[in-house]
């Protein structure tokens, strides 16, 4: 059990002791009967049968209390995105894009949840579904994960044949259905209204805001767009109420997160941590320490679109929006990029922007020749070809990229490039110096 603080709270000093509740450690958790054993879809049936308690309006509200921010990437607050939703118009349909996708490098964290607590995820949809009162969720899963959405496609039919889906959900008055949608490999449907664009079989371009999805989403019509980690954290909400999530962690961010370590660590994986970890207990004590003992270098926070930080800038720094905005990187996914000593900060760079070059959807011209000439350029750089005026021509493009486009790919595109040029910028200049010498 996790040691609490006065008010009850767990807080990331008290990690060690931390009691996991997203991947807690239940054997067959991912069987229907096991998690209906462990108090699965309690939550679900307190809302629906004490529905004065747990009006709609009410469990939104004790989403807003609990402090959730959404883990995708972005971090919004969760509840208030749900209340965005309209008022219920009879004969309009409303859904949920649940966003499993999970295709930026270094984020491998959903992937865990849908294969050992898959149930978790399926009833925090469904206290969604209740909360917004939606007809139909489009768990959109990318289709590398075949093995993972045959495994949640099983469990899922289970859920229909035992009645916790579908028509009178638990034998009430209240209907939504879970439908499973295979994506195709493109790391742009990550981005909500591509999501969208993908579910109704179209080509995945960005939509232009507004409208937002919670005015005209799938179809047309009112939907909401979570991460599968932010709506698995609705069921604990409902159980242990909103007080208890918001006490574990810092206070404008708050709750259980998984940390995916990935890089030169022993041990690489994910792990179930209170959100404001400190970065450097994630990598020496939670994954083992830099492998075979060389010296820290450089992290990237949250996925490989996020600002990566030097070994010199992250002591005290904090896993959570507040502390990692002050060291100039985001929380992102709290997919974490620990790389050593020896790493070529100019390779690292190459392969980031090989990935977005080939991920752009095309649809915007600065993002679609930005990535290109961006990989054209670092690539030039890495091969011994470059020169010190290409280095400021790369962050000339990123000014040139960021905010200039329908959605955020070009800026994730343009934060690599730009940080680690400026803060690794003695590596790009001495292979731009070996060209020069070179030539000479």
């Amino acid at each position: 059990m996790p040691s609490p603080s006065r008010n009850g709270s767990t807080k990331a000093g008290d990690w060690r002791t931390y009691e996991r509740v997203l991947l807690p450690s239940i054997r067959n958790l991912h069987r229907f009967d096991v998690y209906v054993k462990h108090g699965g879809y309690k939550a679900l049936r307190a809302v629906l049968t004490h529905t004065k308690k747990w009006a709609p309006g009410n469990v939104i509200e004790a989403v807003k209390a609990s402090g959730l921010r959404g883990r995708g990437g972005a971090g919004f607050p969760t509840g208030l995105k749900w209340s965005f939703m309209p008022p219920v118009d009879p004969g309009t349909p409303r859904y949920i894009a649940c966003n499993g996708d999970e295709s930026e490098p270094g984020t491998f964290k959903d992937r865990q949840l849908m294969e050992y607590n898959p149930h978790l995820i399926f009833e925090g949809i469904l206290i969604a579904a209740w909360a917004m009162q939606i007809d139909a969720t489009y768990l959109y899963i990318r289709g590398e994960y075949a093995d993972w959405i045959r495994h949640m496609e099983y469990e899922l039919g289970k859920l229909y044949t035992e009645g916790y889906v579908g028509q009178r959900i638990m034998g009430t008055d209240f209907s939504s259905e879970i439908i499973i949608h295979k994506g195709a490999g493109a790391y742009i449907c990550g981005e909500e209204t591509s999501l969208l664009e993908s579910v109704e079989g179209k080509r995945a371009y960005p939509r232009i805001k507004p409208p937002f999805p919670a005015q005209k989403g799938l179809w047309g019509r009112p939907t909401t767009v979570n991460n599968v980690e932010t709506l698995a954290c609705a069921p604990l909400i409902i159980n242990r109420g909103a007080e208890w999530f918001a006490g574990i962690g810092p206070e404008k961010h708050p709750g259980p997160v998984l940390y995916g370590m990935s890089g030169h660590v022993e041990r690489p994986g994910v792990y179930e941590y209170p959100t404001g970890m400190l970065i450097t207990d994630l990598i020496e004590e939670v994954a083992g320490g830099m492998r075979g003992g060389k010296k820290l270098k450089a992290i990237v926070p949250g996925g490989a679109s996020v600002p990566v930080l030097r070994a010199d800038m992250i002591d005290g720094v904090t896993m959570d929006t507040e502390s990692l905005r002050e060291a100039g990187s985001m929380m992102g996914t709290a997919g974490m990029l620990v790389m050593d000593e020896d790493t070529d900060m100019v390779k690292f760079l190459r392969r980031v922007t090989r990935f977005y070059h080939h991920e752009s959807c095309g649809q915007c011209t600065p993002c679609r020749e930005g990535t290109g000439w961006i990989e054209n350029l670092v690539t030039r750089i890495d091969e011994g070809e470059g020169t010190l005026r290409d280095l400021d021509i790369l962050l000339e493009l990123c000014d040139q990229m960021e905010g200039r486009t329908v959605c955020a790919l070009a800026d994730a595109a343009a934060w690599p490039v730009r940080n680690t040029i400026q803060r690794f910028r003695e590596e790009f200049e001495a292979k731009c110096r070996q060209s020069i010498y070179a030539m000479a």
